[in-house]
């Protein structure tokens, strides 16, 4: 639910006296109704095998009014379904549909794609064959796509200022970067790699210096959310940033500024790779004993023994 308010204008806020609501119960499989009802509607997810963050942001996109992928108007464009092969029980989750595709195109990565062998009536055969390559991965339940987003956001004529990024490597830069960025910008960009950890290098950053960074900055989250710890808390100025490095695949980068002076704002890149952890320790004179934690690359490890 955090990740759909990261990167879009929709909230989920716990029900008082609203007449229509979600009630998110524990019973009958990972089900949901498709859009508003009317009433108390139930969303379905099993404790026993829909705890999973793709399978949860599938059925809250259900009850946001979105079908399956495959079911889009323009699916046999894209997809060939494979009626032979598929549970009869579960044909109605592949029917084509009169849908609103809001002018985004088709997406195999979507998480209301299902996988080319879902509901199969014989192990083996597909019951999902994509065009024109039948070798297109599809029906991954990692989390919500660019697209995924990109169509909430316009079903429900959001304004926000929010990217997915969700590749092995990219970059990012503030808006209109190198020339100024505007004034009262708000913006998040999450950065999700399909693996290991999240390292961000800032190429350049010069964002208006003011006392406790309280006019522009940058804030960077160890992971999806504002609620996640920082791993960069408010900061401003001129010159490069250090590497951040975050403990997981995702990390979460803001940038906010008011409304008045504009500087080039930053440009950065990021990738994955593996890390290690390292823990240490030590005195320092008089002042006591200190104790840090930092992630430093693997390669790097050995150096800083070998110095300290």
């Amino acid at each position: 639910m955090e990740e759909f308010e990261t990167l879009t204008c929709v909230r989920f806020v716990p029900r008082t006296t609203e007449k229509d609501y979600i009630n998110i119960v524990s019973s009958q499989g990972c089900v949901s109704y498709l859009g508003r009802i009317g009433g108390g509607q139930m969303v379905g997810l099993d404790i026993g095998g829909c705890m999973f963050k793709g399978v949860i942001q599938h059925e809250l996109n259900h009850a946001l009014g979105f079908y399956h992928e495959q079911m889009r108007s323009d699916r046999d464009d894209h997809v060939t379904i494979m009626y032979q092969n598929l549970a009869p029980a579960y044909t109605a989750n592949f029917d084509k549909q009169n849908t609103n595709n809001l002018g985004l195109e088709y997406d195999f990565g979507s998480v209301m794609h299902y996988n080319k062998f879902a509901f199969s009536n014989t192990s083996g055969q597909p019951t999902i064959v994509t065009k024109p390559d039948p070798n297109i991965p599809i029906g991954q339940r990692d989390g919500l796509s660019v697209l995924d987003v990109s169509k909430i956001n316009r079903l429900y004529q959001c304004n926000v200022c929010a990217y997915l990024l969700n590749e092995n490597n990219g970059s990012l830069t503030s808006a209109n970067y190198p020339s100024a960025y505007p004034n009262n910008a708000s913006c998040v960009w999450l950065i999700k790699t399909p693996s290991d950890q999240v390292t961000l290098n800032f190429a350049a950053f010069d964002v208006q210096s003011s006392p406790n960074c309280i006019s522009d900055y940058i804030r960077i989250y160890d992971g999806p959310t504002k609620k996640d710890p920082l791993l960069l808390d408010r900061t401003c100025g001129t010159g490069l940033i250090p590497p951040i490095i975050a403990s997981t695949n995702q990390l979460l980068v803001e940038f906010v500024s008011d409304r008045s002076v504009q500087f080039r704002g930053f440009q950065a890149s990021y990738k994955f790779g593996e890390y290690c952890s390292l823990v240490f320790t030590y005195s320092k004179g008089f002042t006591g004993l200190y104790t840090y934690s930092r992630l430093y690359q693997c390669s790097k490890l050995l150096q800083f023994y070998r110095y300290q």
